[in-house]
């Protein structure tokens, strides 16, 4: 059994090593073995690179490339620009991660996926915010005519003024 030590690295030990200075590791614990366990899952290669983009992705809110590049750089040290695009775009195929494309912006990462949900897009600062389907259980996903397309997903942005935007419009110059 693995257990992370509660000051210090990651370490292996059996039961009968145990002391007060070690807790078990469960699998409902973010952190580096269970995002390596999800890359492993998905049949992906484990690598650090790859572990810390999928825990910048999941930590940020809707990060754009050089964003979590520059994370994973001061984490990591050195990472090539193409290989955390290589990376964001096998984890987003694996489904560990969503990629969306506000209209005008660069794409974006986030870690929520598997639900249905939407996005706020300030029109003035550029950031997204997630927002739950409109109405009851995913209402959205049933187009008033599917054109005989088998409809499987909805991608709907909201555009508006955030409230930190609208502040600083009240705010006196």
């Amino acid at each position: 059994m693995s257990y992370l030590a509660k000051d210090g690295p990651i370490v292996l030990l059996t039961r009968s090593c145990l002391s007060p200075y070690v807790e078990p590791v469960t699998a409902a614990e973010p952190g580096p073995r269970v995002a390596a366990e999800e890359l492993r899952n998905a049949g992906l290669r484990v690598t650090a690179a790859r572990v810390a983009i999928l825990e910048a992705v999941r930590a940020g809110n809707h990060l754009g490339a050089e964003a979590i590049a520059a994370g994973v750089r001061d984490r990591l040290g050195h990472v090539s620009t193409q290989a955390v695009y290589e990376a964001l775009n096998a984890l987003a195929a694996a489904g560990l991660i969503r990629r969306i494309e506000p209209a005008g912006s660069p794409a974006r990462y986030e870690g929520r996926i598997g639900d249905n949900h939407h996005h706020l897009v300030c029109r003035r600062c550029g950031s997204v915010t997630d927002v739950d389907c409109v109405v009851g259980h995913a209402p959205c996903l049933e187009p008033a005519d599917s054109a005989g397309f088998l409809v499987d997903e909805a991608d709907v942005t909201f555009w508006g003024i955030c409230p930190d935007c609208r502040t600083r419009d009240a705010s006196p110059a």
